[in-house]
């Protein structure tokens, strides 16, 4: 079964397109998980165990695992070990080197991390995109296109026609919607549908929705598609829901909020 199929049936069967984003912050981690690696560990399992039901997809950001080296990277496997195996693990990495370098990091992440996808930079061009997508048909490679951070002015909006628009056009001639994604940010949905426009056929990771201030159905009207074609994330918003001993249970909830306002989407699935 194709790569865009299968995650559109794991879409259907939970009424859902929400990837939860995994950003443990030690400074406000619930001291009932403990301390350091240990409370990362402890915390982003009890995420995992209450949104598992509504989410489609998990993203934990590898920054905050590496900082604590060896400990850290063997804690992030156990908790993708941990991830329903039906359900999408995309490292977000967001590697951007070429040639060889970027073969390394593929393997990295697909075969000694585990994860079904991984987050590139596509600025150094062809040769820091396909190495993530030759030789790894059943895993995806997530390029970065129109970001949601502010500084995404800086240099994403330059030209004419824009460089988001040129990276979009571009990345299409070296993968196909069953091996690449691209990173559109929420907070601008008026430019999301038209890159759909540009990206008929492809899924998008939509971060920004929730603590970035971005609409979840301003999202959904913007980027719908027949096959789904979304993946919206949300971090601070679920992992943050609560602050005291009951964070699991506020995460849980607020992960269901979300996926219920998904859910119509999936009832007609029109072509928009």
């Amino acid at each position: 079964m194709e790569n865009r199929q299968r995650l559109y049936e794991l879409m259907v069967k939970k009424r859902s397109c929400l990837c939860v984003g995994l950003d443990p912050d030690v400074d406000r981690i619930p001291s009932s998980c403990g301390e350091g690696v240990i409370g990362m560990e402890a915390f982003c399992k009890a995420i995992v165990s209450s949104t598992k039901n509504f989410a489609v997809a998990y993203k934990p950001n590898l920054a905050f695992f590496e900082q604590y080296g060896a400990a850290g990277w063997a804690a992030l496997k156990r908790i993708i070990q941990s991830i329903p195996e039906d359900t999408l693990v995309i490292a977000d990495a967001k590697r951007g080197d070429i040639g060889n370098t970027a073969k390394r990091y593929a393997l990295a992440m697909y075969e000694e991390l585990g994860a079904d996808a991984v987050t590139v930079a596509p600025y150094m061009g062809e040769d820091s995109v396909k190495p993530f997508i030759e030789g790894h048909e059943d895993h995806w490679a997530i390029v970065l296109a129109l970001t949601s951070n502010a500084g995404a002015e800086d240099f994403e909006f330059h030209g004419n026609p824009p460089l988001y628009e040129r990276v979009i056009e571009r990345c299409q001639t070296w993968g196909d919607f069953n091996q690449m994604m691209f990173v559109v940010g929420a907070t601008r949905p008026d430019r999301l549908r038209h890159i759909r426009s540009l990206a008929p056929a492809y899924f998008f990771l939509v971060p920004g929705v929730g603590a970035q201030g971005g609409s979840l159905t301003e999202v959904m009207e913007a980027g719908w598609t027949s096959f789904g074609g979304l993946l919206i994330n949300a971090s601070r918003s679920i992992l943050y829901a609560s602050d005291q001993e009951d964070f699991a249970d506020a995460a849980g909830r607020e992960a269901e909020r979300m996926q219920r306002a998904m859910a119509p989407y999936f009832e007609s699935n029109p072509e928009r």
